[in-house]
């Protein structure tokens, strides 16, 4: 079966407010705040950034086949425009004649690209290659899960995951999540870490120690204010599940040495995982406890694969990353999580908190678990209709 074309849709998905069950919106993250005047409190940063990421916005790929069949993938991007330009105009020509089941050879294909035209694509491969393996699925009838290497589990637990409020909001939502049988809360780092480490003891607080938590401040924060934060938590007797990308992603060393002074697990996130071959240099220099990847950064389900196989010999611990994932990204890690025993640690998911999906039937999140999909290629059918309904022009 061979491919035919491709097509590129960018779309554009609201997710639920904070006043309702498992809203999310307005969802705002440390960077958000950064070039804000320094003279402003965190509450007043928070009213600036009351706008912040009210809708999920993706590029769907939509792979054709000269079968029965079409393949759907998903992916975030720089820019809309620059997205479809590098599939359209880059990767098109190399998958259109290709048998839809040469996922690794087409891969491999463009492993080397960033050496050879100074452009690293290995994000733009992720939803490509997700579209290929869900047209494979849906050709031979079968889930994603049993063509690489058949599922270890029928569920996969996920964190809850919250952005920046204040101490007594977020108390209030750790509530919720814990009452909702999540075991692990995801929470955003600001430059306001002293308000960081309050709200971290006030969801302690409020859950009597229930929930394990993670911190995750984007690359913000400098030594001196990571070290600060961990050591504050663990006078408090709160022992974070990890901190993820405390600093910048290039601080290898400064990692390893965060990782001595503390007893706080260190974490690399996804973006340390956009750098090619960073996640086997965090293992070779043993600078990191966990790691926190995700399928594109990876370069799809074969890279996410191998990083995983970095990580189980190393012995880091593994979770997932999240970007306002819509079902064909969620059931693709869905996929690699509950056939690869490195994945040890919950996802990271905001899926309960979309408003909408282009699969016919949503995936199923219940008591902090999301159910690995049985039905053929990725998730089963997808709804075209929606697809046109939330498509933007861009």
């Amino acid at each position: 079966m061979e491919i035919t074309g491709v097509e590129t849709i960018p779309v554009e998905v609201p997710v639920k407010q904070h006043d309702e069950p498992y809203g999310i919106a307005p969802y705002v993250a440390g960077g958000r705040l950064s070039d804000l005047p320094e003279s402003l409190s965190f509450e007043e940063a928070l009213e600036r950034n009351e706008s912040a990421t009210r809708s999920g916005r993706k590029l769907l790929v939509r792979l054709e086949t000269d079968g029965d069949v079409t393949g759907w993938g998903e992916m975030k991007v720089p820019t809309m425009r620059m997205g479809r330009t590098v599939i359209e105009e880059l990767l098109e020509p190399a998958l259109v004649g290709r048998n839809v089941w040469e996922v690794e050879s087409f891969v491999d294909e463009f492993s080397g690209f960033s050496s050879m035209y100074y452009t690293d694509i290995t994000s733009f491969l992720g939803g490509v290659e997700m579209a290929m393996w869900d047209a494979w699925g849906k050709h031979l009838g079968v889930p994603v899960h049993q063509l690489i290497g058949g599922k270890c589990a029928d569920t996969v637990p996920i964190a809850f995951c919250l952005g920046l409020m204040s101490p007594d909001e977020s108390r209030e939502h750790a509530r919720f999540a814990a009452e909702e049988g999540f075991s692990v809360l995801k929470t955003k780092g600001s430059r306001y870490w002293e308000t960081d480490v309050e709200r971290i003891v006030a969801m302690h607080d409020a859950v009597d120690g229930d929930l394990e938590f993670r911190l995750d401040p984007n690359q913000l924060w400098d030594v001196d204010q990571a070290v600060r934060v961990a050591a504050r938590l663990e006078d408090a007797g709160i022992y974070l599940q990890y901190l993820e990308q405390p600093v910048r992603v290039d601080s290898i060393g400064t990692l390893k040495r965060m990782r001595e002074r503390l007893k706080t697990p260190i974490a690399g996130g996804n973006e340390d995982m956009f750098k090619p071959h960073n996640l086997y240099l965090l293992a070779r220099e043993d600078a990191i406890d966990a790691a926190d990847p995700d399928v594109i950064s990876s370069g799809g389900i074969i890279g996410l694969k191998r990083e995983a196989g970095v990580a189980a010999e190393a012995n880091i611990s593994l979770a997932h990353h999240s970007n306002f994932d819509f079902g064909f990204k969620n059931a693709a890690k869905l996929h690699v999580m509950s056939t690869t025993p490195a994945f040890n640690l919950a996802t990271d998911s905001v899926y309960y908190a979309i408003e909408d999906d282009f699969l016919e039937e949503r995936l199923v999140v219940e008591d902090g678990e999301m159910e690995v999909p049985d039905r053929p290629g990725l998730a089963g059918a997808v709804d075209e209709d929606k697809v046109e309904r939330y498509r933007i022009e861009e």
